[in-house]
C-alpha cells in the first residue's frame, strides 16, 4: 500500500511540474484587471504616429465587461465602431491576448482572434503578449506580413492607469485609459449576448 500511495504521489508532482501554472505577477495582474470589472473609462492615444490620426481624434471608451475565473473581456469603442474586444485568459503555462473583432451584424471579421500568449512572468502592472502562429498565419494569408512581429502589452496600475499597446519594428501604437475618472459604461459591443 505504502508503494502504491508512493507511486500516485509522484505521479502527482510530475503531473505538476509538466504543466506550469501563471506566475505570481500574472496572477496579480489578473486579479487587479479583474477588480475594475463593471466598469467604464475613457481614453486617448499617447504616441504620435501619424497611422493613429483617425483614432487619436475619436472618443475612446474601454469597458472591463464581461469576468469569470479565467476569461476577462474589454471592449474597446473608437467613435461608433465598437467592433473591438481584447480577451485575456488564463492559461496553464501563463496569460493569453486575442482580439475579437466583430461587424455591426456580430459576425467575425475576417482578421480576428489574432493575439499570443505571455512568453515570460512579467510584472504585476505589464504583460506582454507577441503574436502566435495562428496570428503569423493570418496576417500572411491577408497581406500584412509587417504583423508577424507584433508584440502587444496591456498595463493595470490600479487606481491611475489600463494602457493598451501595440509594438514592432517602425510602430508603436499606445492608448491610455484614466482609472481615477469612471465613465457611464457604453452600448455593447457587436456580437454581444
Amino acid at each position: 500500500m505504502r508503494k502504491i500511495l508512493s507511486a500516485a504521489a509522484t505521479l502527482t508532482l510530475m503531473a505538476c511540474a509538466s504543466s506550469p501554472s501563471p506566475s505570481t505577477s500574472q496572477q496579480t495582474f489578473f486579479s487587479n484587471l479583474r477588480a475594475l470589472c463593471g466598469q467604464s473609462f475613457a481614453g486617448r492615444v499617447v504616441t504620435t504616429d501619424a497611422a493613429d490620426a483617425n483614432f487619436a481624434s475619436q472618443s475612446l471608451l474601454m469597458q472591463v465587461r464581461e469576468c469569470s475565473d479565467n476569461e476577462i473581456r474589454v471592449p474597446f469603442h473608437v467613435g461608433e465602431n465598437r467592433s473591438r474586444t481584447w480577451v485575456i485568459t488564463r492559461t496553464g503555462a501563463g496569460l493569453r491576448l486575442k482580439h475579437d473583432h466583430r461587424h455591426e451584424d456580430g459576425s467575425e471579421d475576417t482578421l480576428t482572434q489574432y493575439g499570443g500568449d505571455t512568453a515570460n512572468e512579467g510584472a504585476a502592472t505589464r504583460q506582454e503578449f507577441p503574436a502566435d502562429d495562428f496570428s503569423k498565419t493570418l496576417f500572411t494569408q491577408n497581406n500584412i506580413p509587417a504583423s508577424v512581429t507584433n508584440v502587444w502589452a496591456v498595463e493595470v496600475h490600479p487606481g491611475r492607469t489600463f494602457a493598451y499597446e501595440l509594438r514592432r519594428p517602425n510602430r508603436h501604437f499606445r492608448v491610455e485609459f484614466d482609472l481615477t475618472q469612471p465613465i457611464a459604461a457604453p452600448p455593447p459591443p457587436w456580437g454581444a449576448d
